[in-house]
């Protein structure tokens, strides 16, 4: 009888005010208290609880919904962890996008804010008509430290007369997710001009000291500390495709011909010290550490003038800069970063004769042989600074792996080309190269779980990373004329008074995706590394190895050349597009723990 007044008291004071329900990171909620149209699975519904699971080193993630069908003034409180337990709470309000082309919403930006957060339904700023949910991101970071066991907390909604709260459980499990990741995720981007355009209030503050200002090396900066934090990677080419260098992408030079020599480093030192040293990583969570990878700023116009191309000049000048680049590193000791020669332009854009970028003529090889050749010359056999010659492939790339051996020793491959290839990682793996492969990014329409296929697909495959080749650009509008956000993982942050990037939910469930398939990875220790892959693939989507694979067209036989944007259609599996629902990454999850379990 106690427990059910106790419980019709709830209940009253939920109408009263409203109430609060969770649902799991995979299901994102919409503004009217359901679930996002590309999410919904059977049986899933927001509840009144939230349970989660974690390994140590790692982020579990939830949803927090706070539900006012008469709208009005609230307050969410959210309640800290047991001191002892080291865990820390992140809290983030989800903007809901427009998108003009289905007339919906989907949440993706992620706004800070600290707990007790107080707003209005609907919020003022998001503006939806008839908006009755705001929900809320909850990460939870679980230092190495933290003792496996159970931990409980509430968040509380107040709104009206009434009170809501509902109860969060975490289980912390004894393993550790390893600091390496087991793939890279790589989030690339293209100079820094857009950084102007996506901070006005930096921008109309600074005027034409923008670029060189400290507030402007901060925020490129802060891009890189986001990719990190949530376990990716940050790349910016720093040059264009007719071969113009931006200042801070490269020290100033002087000179011509055998004169030819670096004048300043100021500009360079500014922006990759901090990152070649890890010293900007210092405050976060995963600890300093020197980026991966970087792009040189090298490319047919720089350090060497193309009008001087197969002259001796050319030559000079190329191993004078490149000599005193390698002396510099290995002084500045900036020896854990690998330094990458990339050609991105291409024939088409007009600005040099040979494709660089996704080379489709066979006798733009020389080029690259050529480079290989004047890089041998420039950089000591023995030096300890990491330079790797880098080839983004497609077309061709079948030839070059054989042709470009020995020279090209990282590919970046197109994902649906390489997929015809099922002995190239092996090959490539066994002569040392580094392979990723790239594409573009799920809008936030596809299922949840689209965003971790970048993940699990070069691990299933045995190579070393995915690429997002654009990762920054949300569109014009992103908060009201909403795109989709294929070529973005991160939001600018000026709206909200934030000078720095802030997070996207798709970058989110990326993350502890990394997380889960790096703690995967280390069971190949006590078990076929071929048997752990097989059960993923079972469990993510109901297939087998071989069906990630795919048989070579016929057309790709062809000399390409004499492709056709016909051709390169090819039909969808569509267990990995339309069939592929929003909880197939969970069920990878229950696997990692269920061998966490035996483990122990």
């Amino acid at each position: 009888m106690k427990f059910c007044i106790a419980f019709a008291l709830a209940a009253a004071l939920r109408c009263a005010g409203g109430d609060l329900l969770g649902l799991p990171e995979h299901l994102r909620p919409d503004p009217f208290g359901g679930i996002v149209e590309a999410d919904r699975v059977a049986g899933a519904a927001p509840a009144h609880q939230i349970v989660l699971e974690s390994g140590r080193a790692a982020y579990a993630s939830c949803h927090l919904i706070a539900i006012l069908p008469e709208g009005g003034a609230y307050g969410l409180e959210t309640q800290g962890f047991p001191a002892e337990s080291g865990l820390q709470t992140d809290l983030y309000r989800e903007w809901f996008h427009f998108l003009p082309a289905s007339k919906r919403y989907y949440p993706d930006a992620l706004i800070p804010i600290q707990s007790p957060y107080r707003s209005a339904m609907p919020d003022p700023d998001n503006r939806i008509p008839h908006q009755s949910a705001q929900s809320f991101w909850m990460d939870i970071w679980v230092p190495a430290n933290t003792r496996p066991g159970t931990y409980k907390t509430t968040a509380t909604l107040k709104a009206g007369r009434g009170a809501a709260s509902i109860p969060i459980t975490l289980r912390v499990i004894g393993a550790t997710v390893p600091a390496e990741d087991a793939v890279a995720i790589d989030h690339n981007s293209y100079g820094t001009s857009w950084l102007a355009d996506d901070y006005p209030s930096l921008q109309n503050r600074l005027g034409a000291d923008f670029f060189a200002s400290d507030e402007f090396f901060t925020l490129i900066h802060s891009y890189h500390r986001i990719f990190y934090e949530n376990r990716g990677v940050f790349h910016q080419l720093g040059y264009g495709h007719a071969g113009k260098v931006g200042p801070e992408f490269a020290p100033r030079l002087e000179g011509s011909g055998k004169t030819k020599h670096i004048a300043d480093w100021t500009l360079f030192d500014r922006q990759y010290g901090p990152l070649f040293d890890g010293s900007v990583f210092a405050t976060s969570r995963r600890g300093p550490k020197p980026i991966p990878f970087v792009y040189l700023p090298i490319n047919p116009e720089w350090p060497a003038s193309f009008l001087w191309w197969g002259e001796p000049g050319y030559e000079r000048e190329f191993v004078n800069v490149v000599s005193a680049m390698e002396r510099h590193f290995r002084e500045k000791g900036w020896t854990a970063t690998r330094f990458e020669m990339f050609f991105n332009h291409k024939k088409r854009y007009k600005g040099f004769p040979w494709d660089g970028d996704e080379a489709r003529f066979v006798r733009d090889y020389d080029y690259v042989r050529e480079y290989s050749r004047l890089l041998n010359l420039a950089v000591p056999a023995d030096t300890p600074v990491k330079f790797v010659t880098r080839a983004d492939v497609s077309w061709t790339m079948e030839r070059q792996f054989k042709e470009l051996a020995g020279i090209v020793n990282f590919w970046v491959c197109g994902g649906g080309e390489f997929g015809w290839y099922h002995y190239a990682p092996r090959m490539l793996k066994e002569r040392g190269d580094i392979v990723w492969i790239y594409g573009g990014t799920p809008a936030v329409t596809e299922p949840s779980s689209h965003i971790t296929l970048q993940v699990l697909r070069p691990w299933l495959w045995g190579i070393d990373g995915f690429v997002h080749w654009q990762t920054t650009a949300p569109g014009a509008d992103p908060w009201f004329r909403f795109e989709g956000g294929s070529e973005a993982l991160v939001y600018s942050g000026d709206r909200f008074g934030i000078a720095a990037p802030i997070p996207s939910i798709r970058l989110k469930i990326q993350r502890n995706a990394v997380q889960d398939i790096t703690l995967l990875n280390e069971y190949r220790k006590t078990q076929p590394i071929e048997r752990l892959r097989a059960e993923t693939a079972r469990r993510f989507n109901e297939t087998t190895l071989n069906d990630w694979w795919t048989p070579k067209p016929a057309f790709a036989y062809k000399d390409p050349l004499e492709w056709t944007n016909a051709d390169e259609t090819t039909p969808e599996n569509p267990k990995f597009g339309s069939a592929l629902d929003a909880a197939a990454w969970q069920r990878v999850r229950a696997y990692v723990f269920e061998l966490a379990q035996e483990v122990k």
